[in-house]
């Protein structure tokens, strides 16, 4: 587990400034795009929950609008497409927004696979990974959770998902997980609003 964690470091650092160079174009069509869709930054930050329960801040392209509630899971929205964007509903389905994360995972602040960053405040999905020692590793881009199901399953769910990776990591089971994510992405499965997503706008 510790010698993988180092060759995971070297992928994850290698896939992602391979990522950031040969998706530049893109990074920067998008950001013209977002920025004459609606008033607002280009990013958008938000404190998450790291390795160890360390927080740091991760980096989405913006989906929503400037007044939607920080901080708070899209179901507890109530009618979250009222909040997104023009363009921010086509970046959710196609999960272009989380594309910044890219320099999240250079700077060792989350890797390509692990579980998804939590919020700080969602208390129950922290405490339910602490039981299966999910909070000891990176969070990832993608996970064993996000291609069983992603946004339809519920916190207690994912954490069972979560400490099944933990228990299996290595090296054939990231890359199942990649070209799964992959698939799962090209058909847009998994992907439902308001449900227990994580806020973004």
């Amino acid at each position: 587990m510790n010698m993988y964690r180092i060759i995971k470091r070297f992928f994850d650092i290698l896939l992602s400034i391979t990522g950031i160079i040969v998706l530049s174009p893109l990074l920067v069509l998008l950001s013209i795009v977002i920025k004459l869709d609606s008033k607002g930054p280009i990013l958008f930050k938000q404190k998450r929950v790291g390795i160890n329960k360390s927080y740091f801040m991760i980096y989405k392209f913006r989906t929503m609008q400037l007044e939607t509630p920080n901080d708070l899971p899209t179901h507890l929205l109530g009618n979250p497409d009222m909040f997104i964007t023009r363009i921010g509903s086509f970046l959710r389905k196609t999960s272009l927004d989380e594309l910044p994360q890219l320099f999240n995972i250079f700077l060792g602040q989350m890797s390509i696979i692990g579980p998804r960053p939590a919020l700080w405040n969602q208390y129950d999905l922290i405490a339910a990974r602490d039981k299966v020692n999910a909070n000891s590793i990176r969070p990832g881009l993608t996970g064993w959770a996000q291609i069983n199901g992603r946004d339809e399953i519920p916190i207690e769910v994912k954490a069972v998902y979560d400490g099944y990776y933990i228990e299996n990591v290595g090296l054939f089971f990231d890359i199942k997980i990649f070209i799964k994510t992959i698939l799962n992405v090209l058909n847009s499965e998994g992907v439902k609003e308001g449900s227990n997503n994580d806020t973004d706008r």
